[in-house]
């Protein structure tokens, strides 16, 4: 079965990151799990997108990353 393609509004992604880890401060991929939840299962984020948006979000001071430095992960908080 192949999955679905759709497209999305400008933004959308950057919402739900934000709306993410506006409940926690997160990692990664525990971003990209809540994303999943949010959207009950309805939009898969791959990886290559994900973190392209992260540090766009980071560059304009929306999230916050710190580094965990045994296990090289990064947390993420919203800044504002």
């Amino acid at each position: 079965m192949v999955a679905e393609q759709i497209d999305l509004l400008p933004g959308t992604l950057d919402l739900l990151i934000l709306k993410s880890v506006s409940l926690g401060p997160q990692h990664g991929y525990g971003v990209l799990l809540r994303i999943k939840q949010i959207t009950d299962g309805a939009l898969f984020v791959e990886q290559g997108a994900l973190y392209p948006a992260l540090a766009r979000l980071e560059s304009r001071g929306l999230l916050s990353s710190e580094w965990e430095s045994q296990r090289t992960i990064v947390k993420l908080s919203i800044t504002a």
